[in-house]
C-alpha cells in the first residue's frame, strides 16, 4: 500500500546528522533491496563538498539524492532513491526538482545524471535529455548519461 505524502518536508543536508537520513534511504532503498554492498553504494563522493536533498514524510526520511561539482558550470546529480513504500507518490520528482532549485541558487548552469536505463522516461519528463547512450554497467544496472541545461 502506497503511503500518503501530502505533508512532506525538504531538508537540504550538509551536516552529518542530516546526511544520516540520506544514507538511511540509500541503505534501505538500494543496498538492502538490490543487494548492493555498502562499499559499492558509498564512494569517494559521499561527504566533503557533496550536498544532499532528503525528503521527510512525518519527520522520517523517505527519499534522497546527492549532487557534487564536476566543473564550475556543471554538477552531477546521483543516488536518487525513494523508499519502496513511497515509490509512485511523486517524491522522486520532488527530490530531483528540489536539487535542481538548490543547484540554480548555487549558480550552476548544467546538470548531468547517470540514470538507470529503466528511469530514462522519468528524467525526460523532468526536462533531461540523453547525452551518451551507455556510460556504465554496474551489477544489473545499465546507466545512460542524461543532461539538462538550467542556465536559462
Amino acid at each position: 500500500m502506497e503511503k500518503t505524502t501530502e505533508k512532506y518536508e525538504v531538508m537540504r543536508s550538509t551536516e552529518l546528522w542530516q546526511m544520516a537520513g540520506a544514507f538511511y534511504v540509500r541503505i534501505q532503498g538500494m543496498s538492502k533491496q538490490h543487494g548492493i554492498g555498502l562499499r559499492e553504494e558509498f564512494d569517494e563522493h559521499d561527504g566533503g563538498d557533496t550536498k544532499y536533498i532528503v525528503i521527510l514524510v512525518d519527520n522520517f526520511p523517505a527519499a534522497t539524492c546527492r549532487f557534487y561539482e564536476i566543473d564550475r558550470e556543471t554538477v552531477l546529480v546521483g543516488r536518487v532513491v525513494v523508499l519502496p513504500e513511497y515509490r509512485g507518490s511523486g517524491l522522486g520528482r520532488v527530490t530531483v526538482l528540489e536539487a535542481e532549485k538548490w543547484i540554480r541558487e548555487l549558480g550552476y548552469g548544467k546538470i548531468v545524471i547517470d540514470a538507470r536505463d529503466v528511469a530514462v522516461g522519468f528524467y525526460e519528463k523532468l526536462g533531461f535529455s540523453v547525452g551518451e547512450p551507455l556510460v556504465s554497467e554496474w551489477g544489473s544496472f545499465r546507466c545512460v548519461r542524461m543532461e539538462k541545461d538550467i542556465s536559462k
